[in-house]
């Protein structure tokens, strides 16, 4: 018993032994273990059910949108933004769709809203690991600047985010699908 003991222990030891070699590995080179944008990429993304009650949310809350002069989701969000960097930016602005508005308004414009926050929060997910080498300040800079234009517009600006959940879906497809598979 006491031989089988040792073994395991010291089974157990080449393995932490080992594995503390491969983290002062990754250590020296900056923690790159992986590429960076390689988190940054989403697969199997679109079933056509989930298109549709995407599209049906956005044209529910599209009717109660009065203010027709604000675009949150176009040119001005992506103003110094490399491509690369754009699924990245669409991350940030997913994560706030959801925590501050979907989340909180999930109540309303059934029965498409039960079916969409769970899928975004399961892209959300996906995207958890997503980072950007360097500074990422302008991605920031643009994201508050869409945060602050919403919570300016109040309950309309929480109502244009649910409108505009159309166009989030399909500029998270365009900047974070590969082009592969963009086209399936």
């Amino acid at each position: 018993m006491a031989a089988l003991q040792k073994s395991a222990s010291s089974s157990l030891m080449g393995t932490v032994a080992a594995s503390c070699v491969l983290l002062i590995a990754l250590a020296l080179q900056g923690g790159a273990g992986v590429p960076v944008g390689a988190h940054c990429r989403l697969h199997n993304f679109q079933e056509p059910y989930i298109t549709n009650y995407t599209f049906m949310l956005a044209k529910e809350a599209s009717f109660e949108d009065n203010n027709t002069d604000v675009r949150l989701i176009g040119d001005k969000l992506f103003r110094g933004v490399n491509m690369r960097d754009r699924c990245y930016l669409m991350k940030q602005v997913l994560n706030f769709t959801l925590e501050e508005v979907l989340l909180p308004q999930s109540d309303r414009f059934q029965p498409y809203m039960e079916q969409v926050v769970p899928f975004l929060a399961d892209l959300s997910r996906k995207l958890s690991l997503c980072h950007i080498s360097g500074d990422d300040q302008h991605i920031q800079r643009n994201v508050q600047q869409l945060k602050d234009t919403v919570k300016k517009l109040g309950e309309s600006g929480e109502i244009k985010v649910i409108g505009e959940v159309d166009l989030l879906f399909m500029t998270l497809k365009n900047s974070c699908v590969p082009k592969s598979e963009a086209g399936k």
